[in-house]
């Protein structure tokens, strides 16, 4: 060593610095290299000899970002030893490296956060109960906090000095982070009331987000789109402004049918005896037909017994017996929910027709399958309607038009819609 010096001696001052503060340089980073390359290794091997290998996917990034603070420490105690330095430049040496410190152990810690919110994520019910927003709070604090030592230390100040003159700026301060606490106060909400969940499938037409929630964070909420595309909503929004949540549907394991069929209002009529007797070999409204026509009998034998003129008497009509059946053919759809609503009913008549709607429960709530089962009754419902003499309201197109201005006879017998009944139709 005395040789060493000896040697190192005789170099020019300027060599020596320079040669001094290399060595300190290769120093920090053989240190860091030894601590990431060995050190860090040899602690995985154990733990996954432990069999808690899943631990160091969570620890791993914590460990080598504190594993940045020896290098620093290295720095800070050696930087005093390089020869010739002046004092001023160790003194900002020093600095800097105390503030490498603070960022080295901030990252770290921001880490372990993140660490925190996966292993919370792999809880059962994390996906109702998100914790990433209040983590993301304690982020900004905590980089608040490291801004402040940091500019503490590389002015050589006390923080409490540059604390002191927060109170002036706390104007300036709200209005910089309005957003964040607005997000971190609908953050709460929308978690305390259950209201929003990860997975869950949501409409917001104002957003114009109709698809799956795939990430709840503190300032923004994404839902990727049915069509794959992802919309950004403010969290804050989302308390202000309506939002759909179709998580019950899902729940429940069931989903609407509201559709209703336009009759052309024309086609209402009574029940004339032949369509009455071809109605009654359906052993869906055999029951309806017999129990019905008791009721009018009885009501036509009362009028008869007053003298009552025959305009007065009550008759079956078609679309009551097409409701019947309707609501029969629901009620035995191996598809279809019978325990919660199923309801057949007309609603006001418009200049398009009569809507008959259909309200019932699909027994799924996956959306091939449902549409799917919406379709088979549908196609059954507007293949039976003509045996009933009834006709669907449909706007006349371009070849209606030709047709109603031809002359007469020429008129394309394929174009024309056959009301006559089939021989087998599905019950």
């Amino acid at each position: 060593m005395k040789h060493v010096n000896e040697f190192v001696a005789g170099w020019p001052v300027w060599t020596q610095t320079m040669a001094s503060a290399a060595a300190l340089v290769l120093f920090a980073v053989l240190a860091n290299v030894l601590i990431k390359r060995v050190i860090l290794r040899l602690i995985d091997r154990v733990l996954i000899r432990l069999g808690l290998e899943t631990g160091t996917v969570y620890l791993d990034p914590v460990a080598r970002r504190f594993a940045n603070v020896v290098p620093a420490i290295v720095v800070a105690r050696g930087i005093a030893w390089i020869p010739r330095l002046p004092p001023g430049a160790i003194s900002i040496g020093r600095n800097v490296a105390h503030a490498a410190i603070i960022v080295a152990v901030v990252l770290a810690l921001s880490a372990a956060l993140d660490g925190l919110n996966a292993l919370y994520q792999r809880r059962p019910h994390a996906a109702s109960r998100p914790i990433k927003g209040y983590l993301q709070v304690a982020k900004i604090l905590l980089f608040g906090a490291a801004t402040i030592l940091v500019a503490a230390v590389l002015m050589d100040q006390s923080p409490l000095l540059l604390l002191s003159g927060l109170g002036a700026m706390a104007a300036v301060l709200m209005l910089v982070f309005k957003d964040t606490i607005l997000s971190l106060v609908a953050s709460v909400q929308l978690t305390s009331n259950d209201m929003l969940r990860v997975g869950d499938w949501i409409a917001a037409p104002q957003f114009d987000a109709d698809g799956d929630v795939v990430d709840i964070a503190l300032h923004t909420v994404k839902v990727q789109n049915f069509d794959k595309t992802i919309t950004t909503i403010p969290t804050h929004r989302l308390i202000v402004e309506p939002f759909r949540n179709w998580r019950g549907m899902k729940e429940t394991g069931a989903r609407r049918i509201m559709r209703a069929l336009l009759l052309d209002q024309t086609s209402v009529a009574f029940l004339s005896e032949d369509l009455e007797t071809e109605l009654a070999q359906f052993q869906a409204l055999s029951p309806y037909l017999k129990d019905k026509g008791a009721q009018i009998a009885r009501w036509n034998a009362e009028l008869d017994d007053r003298g009552e003129a025959k305009i007065n008497r009550r008759a079956l009509t078609n679309i009551g017996t097409f409701r019947a059946y309707v609501d029969h053919y629901l009620a035995s759809h191996p598809g279809l929910r019978s325990d919660m609503t199923r309801i057949v009913r007309q609603l006001a008549p418009s200049p398009e027709g009569l809507p008959l709607e259909v309200y019932c429960f699909a027994d799924t709530s996956e959306w091939g399958a449902y549409e799917a089962t919406q379709a088979d009754i549908f196609d059954h419902l507007l293949a039976i309607l003509p045996r009933f003499g009834l006709r669907l309201y449909q706007r006349p197109g371009g070849s209606d038009l030709r047709q109603r201005g031809a002359p007469h006879g020429s008129v394309n017998r394929q174009n024309e819609i056959s009301t006559q009944p089939s021989e087998a139709i599905s019950q």
